[in-house]
């Protein structure tokens, strides 16, 4: 039953729906082929490529507490971690890797750009690079948050003058999926900043929530807003 009430709340919608895209594209992918997993952290996405030659990179800085500013997960562990280094100077030679997965970390980076020029030196001709990335975040494992998020016109600038061609541009969500989520926060934002009408948020948050599953599943408004976008791009 809880699980229902989560689902039909649209609780966590984001993860899972990024979370069945990321099975999904993953397991189309050759069994055997080299793939690096850049900024892996706790190496959440390592089962989804049992059938691949898997390593992880990570710069492996945040431990969890950060500067106790925004969003912080409490406990961070990085031990597994294959190379330890910067995302944008990665030890490997040039054309080493069939395909790179890059999951929710270019907002991290104080410039994905520089990290987006070194996947296209590490990976292969014909190689697949996945990215998946916030279009719109709040600051989480700060310091370490640089930017808020990247819009469909970012890929499509950016990718193809570094010889990724766009395969696949999918949008998680839309602007209303994204709006229920943040009312949903309305109840505990309110009562961990002090608000002395916390209490109201919770009839404000239900009211909204009645709202979006009464709307149901009518025009998408991904061009206004979403979670964020999922690629995959070949290297020319």
């Amino acid at each position: 039953m809880k699980a229902f009430i989560k689902r039909m709340a649209g609780i966590n919608a984001n993860e899972a729906n990024r979370d069945r895209w990321l099975a999904k594209t993953l397991a189309e992918m050759p069994a055997g082929l080299r793939i690096l997993d850049a900024g892996a952290g706790e190496l959440r996405n390592k089962p989804l490529c049992a059938h691949l030659a898997y390593v992880s990179q990570d710069i492996c800085q945040y431990e969890g507490q950060g500067d106790a500013k925004g969003l912080q997960t409490g406990t961070w562990n990085t031990s597994q971690i294959d190379i330890v280094c910067d995302i944008t100077d990665v030890p490997e030679p040039d054309a080493s890797f069939d395909i790179i997965l890059c999951s929710e970390v270019f907002e991290h980076l104080p410039d994905p750009l520089q990290a987006l020029n070194e996947f296209s030196r590490l990976l292969k001709p014909g190689g697949k690079l996945i990215v998946t990335a916030p279009f719109a975040s709040l600051v989480h494992f700060a310091p370490y948050h640089y930017s808020t998020g990247f819009s469909r016109y970012w890929y499509e600038h950016h990718f193809p003058i570094r010889g990724l061609e766009i395969k696949e541009l999918f949008a998680n969500g839309d602007w209303f999926d994204f709006a229920r989520q943040e009312l949903l926060r309305l109840p505990r934002a309110a009562r961990d900043y002090g608000d002395w009408c916390w209490p109201l948020a919770y009839p404000v948050a239900l009211i909204g929530l009645m709202y979006f599953m009464l709307r149901g599943s009518s025009k998408k408004a991904d061009d206004l807003a979403c979670f964020g976008w999922h690629s995959v791009s070949i290297r020319r």
